[in-house]
């Protein structure tokens, strides 16, 4: 656990790399010591239909969602999401810099006893991943 999901507009695609989000979206969670390597869990979806703002087309948005198991204390996630959305964010300067673009992000606690888990990726990292 966590779950990072981003939904963007499709228009999105030829200003920014995806995957590439993606992957500095896993970095970031990483990098806080907060979320183990083993439960990070990046994807993104296209939005099919998108209306913003007063609907011109040109608009584009992405927003990170992270859903996690509760424990965590307000601080720590307060300074997670401070550093996960400054990693999106310089990456996504040449489009904020140069379309109209919205970048938002939410992080959002999981009632353990309603999300039973099953996994066996652990069993598939080095020793030091776990």
């Amino acid at each position: 656990m966590p779950h990072f999901h981003i939904d963007y507009s499709p228009n999105l695609e030829a200003r920014l790399d995806i995957a590439a989000l993606c992957a500095a979206v896993a970095r970031a969670a990483a990098d806080t010591g907060v979320f183990p390597v083993a439960g990070i869990r990046v994807r993104a979806t296209a939005c099919t239909h998108v209306v913003m703002a007063d609907g011109n087309a040109d608009h584009a948005f992405l927003d990170l969602s992270v859903r996690l198991r509760a424990g965590r204390t307000d601080a720590v996630k307060q300074a997670a999401t401070q550093t996960i959305f400054d990693a999106m964010q310089a990456f996504c300067t040449p489009v904020l810099a140069t379309s109209s673009f919205m970048l938002s992000m939410e992080m959002r606690d999981i009632d353990p006893a309603l999300s039973p888990k099953a996994s066996s990726i652990r069993d598939h990292l080095p020793k030091d991943m776990q």
